[in-house]
């Protein structure tokens, strides 16, 4: 290996110079590239030389683009079954949010600073820090499939999120990014009026949510079958995508069954006995078929909400003057948090005071560190003022 001066005269008469280092790569095949300064030159042939002696090294004539690798990446996961809604996510990140800026790019050029500079473009062209969080698991996910085959010795993405766990940035993320009573997570007064302006088909529907905590996925796909009438239990076996193809839940905890109380079994037995002994969905649309996610959420949800008063201003007005309200809570996992928090809350506050591993499984999340991420502030602390006045007065007296 090594690195010479090269210089030659161009078209125009005058004499240029570069800088060339010369190495023979992990597969004996002898590689040269021209840097303009020689301290670059240097640098290159001995991070060359490192990966040529590990065997990781990768040339670049031997690189592919960002693009190309995220089209095996697609295939990868086609051929992995995943659902239609997750390879759809990850086509629309490749398309909308990586090619556009770095879709040229060889992914043996993919260093640390090229995918932070990666993050500044996003940022500046209006991304918000969520939308970047998801484009950047993606753009990680490209990197982890090339190196499976062959194609990079390096993931970027991975050494960037090891760097911001080891400063703590994850753990100030969660903190500040609490779930709160009365701005995530309906109150029990809000909840209250939502009940009593139920009406219609509507009824039995987000009332079996807010005593179920159910995914919308999963309610759209329960059946009359998974309705335990004697043993007032609702059985989730299976789940209905936004495609409204049917399949099993999102993990083994999502199979659970969830006891609930006699106001959701007399609600869903009125509801049966009006659709008649029919198989099928229970909140089936007017063809037997599963709803939408959007028709629940906007003709049901919603418009609940404001009949019940649990409304925000939009700072508008309407034709008369008047200001014009919307749903305080617009999508249904408000509910699936309030429920989680009835579950939390000790007795006499109006929950039911449950320990975490049993929150856990009537959610239905895979690991109690999720369970606790999300709604562990709300359980109740050990070391409370009532609590703590007692043990001062036992120990002295």
């Amino acid at each position: 290996m090594s690195v010479r001066k090269r210089t030659w005269t161009g078209p125009d008469g005058e004499e240029k110079t570069a800088w060339q280092a010369d190495y023979v790569d992990n597969r004996g095949k002898r590689r040269r590239k021209t840097f303009g300064k020689k301290k670059e030159a240097e640098a290159f042939i001995i991070k060359a030389a490192s990966e040529v002696q590990a065997g990781i090294h990768i040339a670049d004539g031997d690189s592919i683009s960002v693009k190309k690798a995220g089209d095996l990446w697609i295939t990868t996961g086609e051929g992995e079954g995943l659902e239609r809604s997750t390879l759809d996510q990850k086509r629309r990140h490749l398309k909308l949010h990586i090619e556009p800026f770095i879709g040229d790019t060889l992914i043996s050029k993919l260093t640390v600073p090229a995918v932070r500079e990666f993050e500044d473009q996003l940022r500046a062209v209006g991304r918000s820090s969520a939308l970047i969080k998801k484009i950047l698991v993606s753009l990680g996910g490209i990197l982890a499939d090339a190196m499976e085959r062959g194609l990079a010795t390096r993931n970027s993405v991975s050494e960037i999120g090891r760097s911001r766990k080891g400063r703590h940035r994850r753990q100030e993320k969660r903190q500040k990014g609490r779930l709160e009573v009365g701005a995530d997570i309906p109150t029990r007064d809000e909840v209250r009026a939502l009940l009593s302006a139920l009406e219609g088909n509507w009824r039995p529907l987000l009332l079996t949510v807010v005593f179920t905590g159910m995914r919308s996925s999963e309610l759209r796909g329960l059946r009359w079958q998974d309705v335990d009438f004697q043993r007032g239990e609702i059985n989730i076996r299976q789940r209905v995508d936004q495609y409204r193809e049917v399949g099993p839940p999102k993990s083994e905890a999502g199979r659970r069954t969830i006891p609930v109380p006699p106001l959701v079994i007399n609600t869903l037995k009125e509801l049966k006995l009006k659709q008649g002994n029919k198989p099928g969905f229970v909140f089936a649309n007017p063809d037997g078929d599963s709803r939408s996610h959007a028709n629940v959420v906007k003709k049901g949800l919603q418009p609940a909400m404001v009949r019940a008063g649990v409304t925000v201003d939009t700072g508008n007005l309407d034709k008369r003057g008047r200001p014009i309200l919307k749903a305080k809570y617009t999508g249904l996992h408000a509910l699936r948090h309030f429920f989680a928090s009835w579950l939390i809350n000790r007795k006499e506050d109006g929950g039911l005071g449950l320990p975490p591993k049993m929150v856990q499984e009537r959610l239905g999340h895979a690991s109690i560190v999720m369970t606790m991420d999300r709604y562990g502030h709300l359980f109740a602390r050990g070391d409370d003022a009532d609590e703590l006045a007692a043990a001062e007065r036992s120990l002295l007296g």
